[in-house]
């Protein structure tokens, strides 16, 4: 139990980190992608206007940068406008775009609008030849698109006098600068999850550890006091016989002899929890399909006795690992508690089969169908769903509490299912190998 709750601790402290670093990284580089791009686009842009045929783009056309700066000027200041000859201040900016223009590399391919090639610029034609900058322009031409990638090119077509240009930029070392950038982000980053990862387990433990010593003192506590009860249980026993053998039948001594029973199978059924909870299980071969069968007989004349069918399926030749004690009291707890909530006059289903590499047991009868907030309850010590019975039966909420301690002994599970008007506890045990 404790060793899931560690699991569920550790799952979710490293979904929240892992959340948090996938949200921080596409977030980074998300920002860092539409800035990239609209100042790619605007560069490509740029050089698209100062393009003419004559001047492909033409040095008299970049913008121009100042010798030197005045003692009033600040180097974040001076910058020409698009929209004039002029400086125009804008803050925090160094030539950047200036810089940035004359340091990348473009090329530009004008086609007519009869698809001939007026011209090609190509500043490096050891990477791109001629011809293959002109497929890729006559490609996006006759697909109408106006920018987008080609290869390691970032592309813009703009429709001029008479022609088209289609403007490409080098992209190639952002590229291979952005992926190593990534790669050691992603390596560095699972490094430090890894980290975390330990650091989670760590905490995990200790957070469950005061619950763990908790735990397993309120099971020493309620062995103690189950051992403790048997002495004056036995001894009010005792003494109830020996006094009905000088009095004679008594109601009032009938119904403290009644209580004290209830209260000696009470106390053994805690034993027993706390037994098989504690103590490692004793297994051995055994035909399974044999011992459901035997448990079950039984239970055929209670079932008649309440104005119940029990009907058995039980498929032959199923063997397993398991403690022949533990399992035939799993039949009986099931068989008992659907014939106990049963309703009269229904059947009572015991079902065994092979399924998947497990032998699954089914007890199934006619019943009111449990809410599924109080499914998961069900396991639980002292739990039970039809509180309007309680005090009118023997049975304590122990039941289905040491049927799943059995089923989780024996590397199995135990679960509950309600459907047309019908419900089925089903016990799931590894098959013998």
């Amino acid at each position: 139990m404790f060793k899931r709750s560690k699991r569920k601790i550790v799952a979710a402290i490293m979904a929240v980190l892992v959340l948090l670093y996938i949200g921080t990284l596409a977030v980074i580089y998300g920002c860092s992608y539409f800035e990239v791009s609209a100042a790619n686009r605007e560069m490509l842009e740029r050089y698209t206007e100062l393009f003419s045929l004559e001047n492909q783009p033409g040095e008299d056309q970049l913008p121009e940068i100042p010798e030197r700066l005045g003692k009033d000027d600040s180097p974040e200041i001076l910058e020409r406008s698009d929209k004039g000859d002029s400086p125009e201040i804008t803050e925090g900016r160094l030539f950047k775009k200036s810089t940035a223009f004359r340091l990348t590399t473009f090329y530009s391919v004008a086609i007519s609008d009869s698809g001939e090639i007026l011209a090609t610029d190509n500043e490096n034609e050891d990477v791109y030849e001629d011809a293959v900058l002109q497929e890729y322009a006559t490609e996006i031409t006759e697909s109408k698109k106006d920018s987008g990638v080609k290869g390691s090119l970032l592309y813009m077509a703009v429709e001029k006098e008479g022609y088209t240009l289609v403007a490409f930029m080098d992209n190639t070392i952002m590229q291979q600068s952005i992926t190593t950038l990534l790669r050691y982000t992603i390596l560095f980053g699972g490094i430090m999850l890894a980290v975390l990862f330990v650091v989670a387990v760590y905490l995990a433990g200790k957070i469950v550890k005061p619950l763990e010593e908790s735990h397993q003192k309120q099971k020493q506590f309620i062995s103690d006091a189950g051992h403790e009860l048997k002495t004056p249980i036995s001894v009010v026993s005792a003494n109830a016989e020996l006094l009905e053998r000088e009095i004679g039948e008594n109601p009032w001594l009938a119904n403290i002899r009644y209580e004290n029973e209830k209260m000696g199978k009470l106390v053994g059924q805690l034993l027993e929890l706390t037994r098989m909870e504690n103590v490692e299980v004793q297994t051995e071969y055994l035909d399974f399909s044999r011992l459901v069968r035997g448990e079950a007989l039984p239970f055929e004349c209670i079932a008649f006795e309440q104005g119940l069918i029990l009907n058995c399926d039980i498929a032959e030749g199923i063997f397993l690992e398991g403690n022949s004690g533990q399992l035939k009291q799993i039949v009986s707890i099931l068989l008992d508690n659907a014939i106990c909530y049963g309703q009269d006059g229904k059947e009572v289903v015991l079902r065994l089969k092979e399924e998947h590499g497990f032998a699954k047991l089914s007890v199934i009868n006619a019943g009111k169908e449990i809410p599924p907030e109080q499914r998961s309850e069900l396991f639980e010590r002292f739990y039970r769903a039809d509180v309007s019975r309680s005090g009118e039966d023997e049975h304590y909420g122990l039941g289905l509490s040491i049927a799943k301690a059995i089923a989780v002994a024996h590397k199995g599970k135990i679960n509950v299912f309600c459907y047309d008007g019908k419900v089925e506890f089903a016990v799931s045990l590894p098959l013998k190998k």
